[in-house]
């Protein structure tokens, strides 16, 4: 892959920034939502939809588009907002998050949303309803990529490890999974030390048998040169480990599991979008 460009790093970054303000308003503004896995993910979600995916906002349903499900559906306000920035829908449209027949459900709906691939929010599927698509495009001799986004919390479910051995049975080198790993999960262990969701993940992944890259989930010429190496494995799914931080980019937020569902109150929301303001360029 070219080195990623000064000036396109900048942009990225902006973008993400532009995304956690949306973020916290949408959460904010409908007195419901996640606001912890959503940040964590944001460079992840900005690299796939800016540099990444080949998609035509304008054809959401294109035939020959890259396919991309978020199975940790709890964060799509963090997908809707990126999804929003690439033009897929208004900006306008995030104040209408979790409102009754809105089209920016609290999770992902694929009969509503232009561009959703799979509904989720179930956890632990997302990774087979992958496995699924790329399989469809081997099948119809299509080149399209499939990426599925995991949390480290759904990959304490039996599904997601099913999953990992057909991926390598079937050798599905058109199969790039994420692990969002921010170590933090909502409940479960946090007394009297909190325990991570799930230790030494790459090593599972390897011993599952497939080609797995560690990186700083944060770092958008980490995370793009990852998508791009995965692009050149063949007979082999490509796990990215991207270590992440809950909550990322707001000092109160970050590495808080009772951040994880918690609404801002409006001081919150003011001090929140004043520091994410401070780190836009």
């Amino acid at each position: 892959m070219p080195a990623l460009l000064p000036s396109l790093r900048e942009n990225f970054q902006n973008i993400a920034c532009r995304v956690r303000i949306h973020i916290v308003k949408s959460v904010h503004y409908a007195k419901a939502g996640h606001i912890g896995g959503p940040f964590s993910c944001v460079e992840i979600l900005v690299a796939l939809y800016f540099h990444s995916l080949r998609i035509d906002p304008e054809r959401p349903d294109w035939e020959d588009r890259d396919r991309f499900i978020l199975s940790k559906g709890h964060s799509a306000i963090a997908l809707y907002a990126v999804m929003a920035e690439r033009g897929f829908f208004p900006l306008e449209e995030l104040s209408t998050f979790d409102v009754v027949d809105s089209r920016m459900q609290a999770h992902p709906d694929m009969t509503m949303t232009p561009g959703i691939e799979m509904s989720t929010g179930s956890l632990g599927q997302g990774l087979s309803a992958g496995i699924g698509m790329a399989l469809g495009g081997r099948m119809l001799d299509n080149d399209f990529r499939t990426y599925v986004l995991i949390g480290d919390g759904e990959a304490q479910e039996g599904q997601i490890w099913e999953a990992a051995m057909v991926a390598s049975r079937y050798k599905l080198d058109n199969l790039t999974a994420i692990l969002d790993y921010n170590k933090v999960q909502q409940y479960g262990w946090q007394n009297p030390v909190p325990l991570c969701p799930i230790d030494k993940p790459a090593e599972k992944f390897k011993s599952f048998g497939w080609h797995v890259i560690e990186i700083d989930g944060h770092d958008f010429k980490a995370v793009c040169s990852a998508f791009e190496e995965a692009k050149t494995k063949k007979g082999i799914p490509t796990m990215i480990v991207a270590h992440t931080v809950k909550g990322k980019g707001v000092s109160f937020f970050e590495g808080k599991y009772q951040w994880h569902a918690k609404v801002p109150n409006d001081e919150e929301l003011e001090l929140a979008i004043a520091e994410l303001k401070y780190g836009c360029k």
